[in-house]
């Protein structure tokens, strides 16, 4: 199971963040020696107009999981479309999800809000389903699900993501199940709304902020787990 990082929510009522790319294999051929692995890093989450962070890319062997595409914070008078990534980021403003990449995780949600009247920011895709698009201007989007995995030996749901942020009174976007970050509620003026943060070694993505005054939610470091017969 390769599971990369999860990238940052958006800031400014942005979308949230994608999940990193989850890859498994079954009856893949390891030898009894040393390798080099790679867990994808989390990252951090920002403010203002700072562009958002994607997560980091996971190796094991010739297994590359991609890190999780950042969801997009609102920009003045311009699309704001989420950023692709293992599972794609959610979008702002009037902008389209970012995509996901085939096999690893799925695409962010899309907002549908205006330039004078911004509605929340549409979920992170998650690992199992895309990221749900803001709802006409009452809801940001909820992030898309992970995928569950009994590898560990119990079922254990990574990947999720993130939870697009909103304007009171408008409701905020649930994080996706695995680890995702819920969205911030902020308000008109800024300084409230943080995004929720990923749950580390999830692999999930951020929730994005309410307002510019406000951090993102930081995306998930990703995992690695390997089990063989002995």
């Amino acid at each position: 199971l390769v599971i990369a990082g999860g990238g940052s929510g958006g800031a400014q009522h942005g979308g949230g963040g994608g999940a990193g790319g989850y890859r498994t294999a079954t009856n893949f051929s390891v030898a009894a020696t040393s390798y080099t692995i790679t867990v994808g890093a989390g990252v951090s989450g920002v403010a203002g107009n700072a562009s958002p962070n994607n997560g980091n890319n996971s190796v094991f062997s010739t297994i590359t999981s991609i890190g999780g595409g950042g969801g997009q914070g609102w920009t003045f008078g311009g699309q704001s479309t989420g950023k692709s990534g293992g599972s794609g980021g959610g979008a702002s403003l009037n902008g389209i999800g970012g995509s996901g990449t085939a096999g690893q995780g799925n695409a962010g949600g899309s907002s549908n809000g205006s330039s004078t009247y911004p509605s929340g920011g549409g979920g992170g895709g998650g690992s199992g389903s895309v990221g749900q698009d803001s709802i006409n201007l009452n809801k940001a989007g909820n992030g898309g699900s992970g995928t569950a995995s009994s590898i560990t030996g119990s079922s254990v749901t990574r990947a999720g993501g993130g939870g697009g942020g909103s304007h009171s009174p408008r409701a905020i976007g649930l994080a996706g199940s695995g680890g995702g970050g819920a969205g911030g509620l902020g308000n008109v003026v800024g300084g409230a709304g943080i995004g929720g943060a990923a749950t580390a070694n999830t692999g999930s993505g951020g929730g994005a902020s309410g307002s510019n005054g406000s951090a993102s939610g930081a995306g998930g470091s990703g995992i690695v787990i390997i089990r063989y017969a002995v």
